[in-house]
């Protein structure tokens, strides 16, 4: 599925994505601490694994459609030991409750998998 032509640099995402919020915290560090407390209170351990969570959280960012939100999760969830086929499973969900916009998101979840070792 990659083709040169059409690859789409996911890294670039995940780097803004950081870059945002090291910007934010500049004039908004209280914004930016509440949010990272609720993001590790939410993302860390619970009843559901890392890696499920990770896996929500692409569905959840393919039915956003959200590259900055796909790159960072599909990074994470490989990092978690999602595999491809499970990565890929995940956004095919969003695409059941989002119809044919969330399938076009699954381009970046394809490139995020290729890019980032899926």
């Amino acid at each position: 599925m990659e083709n040169e032509e059409t690859k789409i640099d996911m890294e670039v995402y995940y780097k803004r994505f950081a870059a945002l919020f090291q910007e934010i915290r500049k004039d908004y560090p209280k914004f930016v601490d509440a949010f990272m407390g609720f993001f590790k209170a939410t993302e860390g351990p619970g009843v559901l694994d890392s890696k499920t969570k990770e896996l929500i959280s692409i569905a959840l960012s393919v039915k956003a459609q959200c590259p900055y939100c796909i790159a960072f999760h599909v990074k994470n969830a490989i990092k978690e030991g999602a595999t491809r086929e499970e990565i890929i499973e995940s956004a095919m969900v969003a695409t059941l409750m989002g119809g044919g916009p969330c399938v076009a998101y699954m381009k970046y979840v394809f490139d995020a998998c290729n890019e980032f070792g899926a």
